[in-house]
């Protein structure tokens, strides 16, 4: 099994930053989604893609797929940098 380790963004909707301290172990596909014949709705049999397991620090998560035997991939996201502008720049 692999899983993608990673901290949870920033909602676009919004401008609080809500819930952007925790990490999510994600697994990947195992296979690949098909059409349902009757529906049409793309699903598969594989349970392991709705499982996302939260952590409070990236090193618990990384912990856990040692302790478990998963292989895990960590990507870290880059800090935001605020770009400070006033509104009087828009007319000089």
């Amino acid at each position: 099994m692999t899983a993608r380790i990673y901290q949870r963004p920033k909602n676009a909707m919004q401008s609080g930053k809500a819930r952007t301290d925790s990490w999510i172990l994600e697994f990947a596909p195992q296979e690949a989604k098909q059409p349902d014949p009757l529906m049409g709705w793309a699903g598969s049999g594989d349970t392991q893609q709705q499982v996302q397991l939260s952590f409070a620090s990236e090193q618990e998560a990384l912990s856990y797929a040692a302790r478990h035997g998963i292989e895990a991939l960590s990507h870290v996201t880059p800090p935001r940098r605020l770009k400070l502008q006033a509104y009087a720049d828009n007319f000089r």
